[in-house]
């Protein structure tokens, strides 16, 4: 999971948002700034499309150097290479629409999306009641890459309706945000599971901060 804010990327300008809920995955590319271990960096690298299709290409490539007096026919073969890319891209790093109905039971699907729900308000609510917010919308936007054979790649931020932007999250919120949304029987594998059979890779929580409670907002500053 990499949080997103303008405290954890280096290009800042790739968050600037007209609407929320802000997309990410395909739209920008995030140069990570803090925050975040060597592996999930080379997992972000990972999304990066052209980097795949030179992976993919590499054998090809490979191939010209060994035997060179087949270079030519190798070079003249992109049928081939094109085909290549696209059973890795459709069945080695993701799972075809056919297959994702056995991805998870429909009502586990539903128990899941009602506690990112649960969780979600529940961060929110705390974010709100430590910076005294008394109007305004907040979301909690959680969007995942929709490759299923690898490690699952979650961006989560806060983004406000007030602007519109993504919010700059103190370090405390973050570990909060890490903390409280992921875990047994909500997992990022478990959600991506959820993802996959919906065909939906960007879950919004929403929360108007004008029907919290003052004692939910006490409860949120002392827990």
């Amino acid at each position: 999971m990499f949080i997103v804010s303008p405290a954890t990327v280096w290009n800042r300008n790739a968050l600037e948002t007209r609407q929320v809920p802000r997309r990410i995955f395909g739209r920008v590319m995030l140069l990570p700034r803090r925050g975040f271990p060597l592996r999930l960096v080379w997992r972000m690298a990972f999304e990066t499309q052209m980097l795949r299709f030179l992976g993919v290409l590499a054998p090809f490539v490979a191939a010209m150097f060994l035997w060179p007096q087949s270079a030519l026919a190798i070079a003249q073969a992109p049928l081939l290479m094109i085909v290549a890319i696209l059973y890795v891209e459709t069945n080695v790093l993701r799972i075809p629409k056919e297959r994702r109905a056995k991805m998870i039971d429909r009502a586990e699907a539903d128990r899941g999306l009602d506690l990112l729900q649960v969780r979600g308000r529940a961060i929110l609510t705390r974010i709100a009641a430590r910076r005294q917010l008394a109007s305004g919308v907040l979301h909690l936007v959680v969007e995942q890459s929709d490759m299923a054979y690898i490690t699952p790649l979650t961006f989560v931020s806060v983004q406000s309706e007030a602007g519109p932007e993504v919010v700059r999250l103190s370090r405390e919120e973050e570990a909060m945000i890490r903390r409280d949304l992921f875990g047994a029987p909500l997992t990022e594998r478990r959600l991506l599971r959820i993802n996959l059979l919906e065909n939906v890779f960007l879950r919004d929580v929403t929360l108007d901060m004008r029907g919290v409670s003052a004692h939910a907002r006490l409860a949120a500053l002392s827990g």
